[in-house]
């Protein structure tokens, strides 16, 4: 069962009568009509085979140093090598294999960090929203809580107390971004929970668990879904600034936000160790978040995709 109402556009038949899509021709037609959605799905299907296929496409290996190779510009300026397209940083590594091998960890820690948050907000948000009463006013609490805290720093805390890794960052990162899948789902569970179908579920003698899982769940489905995407983006952003700041990801491990810090020193002279790995932050922050606010358009009841 679903409680959402979709209107059934028609198109004209040849013989001229009209005949009505059904909701998977409505779904298509939306999904390829939505230029945003193409541009970002398009961005994070591109990023997401270079982390797989790395190895096969990265030219040198992006941990090897060689010192008499250090600070080679681009091929494109004076002094570049086209063994080294996009130059090598200070320690003689190749950028562009580094760059490549980034994706891997921006991606792992963007795709890790977004599923603890929704295991944790979803969790809390039908809980509070389905059983109301003591259960809501003590989630809201922690909502709150949450809200309180300066969210950057208590990661840095946190990291720096545990010991920067790539686990211990997706581990923190993901406790520390729940309240978004929170605030919607409780929001849906509520209005979900007071719908005929629900009733009728809970009048049938299905238990508790049963119309969460078969009733509600379905019906969260795609702002879950919506809410990840964008988390992706914003897990990815906090990973860099960890990396930046210096208690995130470690060297020599290649972190596009650890790249970014690493060149700041040169910035002035060498701009492009700055340039490129902010670059490939932002078209993958981007991608996440044109794809999030297409699949809102999407899937909501008006197909806001005009």
């Amino acid at each position: 069962m679903t409680s959402t109402d979709f209107s059934i556009p028609v198109t004209p038949a040849e013989d001229g009568a009209e005949t009505a899509l059904t909701p998977g021709q409505i779904f298509r037609q939306r999904l390829f009509g939505h230029t945003g959605f193409l541009i970002g799905a398009g961005l994070i299907l591109i990023i997401v085979v270079i982390a797989i296929l790395a190895p096969l496409i990265a030219p040198h290996d992006p941990f090897a140093q060689s010192l008499s190779a250090r600070m080679l510009p681009p091929v494109w300026v004076e002094g570049g090598n086209w063994d080294y397209l996009l130059g090598t940083d200070q320690n003689g590594r190749d950028y562009l294999s580094r760059l490549i091998y980034g994706t891997r960890v921006s991606i792992t820690i963007g795709l890790g960090a977004a599923t603890v948050g929704l295991l944790i907000g979803v969790t809390l948000g039908v809980i509070a929203g389905y059983f109301g009463g003591w259960a809501d006013h003590a989630i809201s609490f922690l909502l709150t809580a949450q809200l309180a805290l300066p969210g950057l720093l208590l990661a840095m805390a946190l990291v720096f107390i545990i010991g920067p890794s790539i686990w211990v960052v997706i581990g923190i990162v993901g406790v520390l971004h729940w309240t978004y899948y929170l605030v919607v789902t409780r929001a849906a569970t509520q209005r979900i929970r007071s719908q005929d179908f629900v009733a009728a579920a809970a009048a049938s003698g299905a238990s508790p668990r049963q119309i969460i899982w078969h009733e509600i769940m379905p019906n969260l489905l795609s702002a879950i879904i919506v809410i990840f995407t964008f988390e992706l983006g914003i897990a990815i952003l906090a990973e860099s600034s960890l990396s930046f700041l210096g208690v995130g990801i470690q060297p020599p491990t290649p972190s596009w936000g650890l790249m970014i810090a690493e060149g700041k020193q040169a910035m002035f002279y060498r701009p492009w160790l700055v340039i490129l790995p902010g670059i490939c932050l932002f078209l993958l922050v981007i991608g996440a978040n044109l794809m999030g606010d297409g699949l809102r358009d999407i899937t909501s009841p008006e197909g806001r995709n005009e």
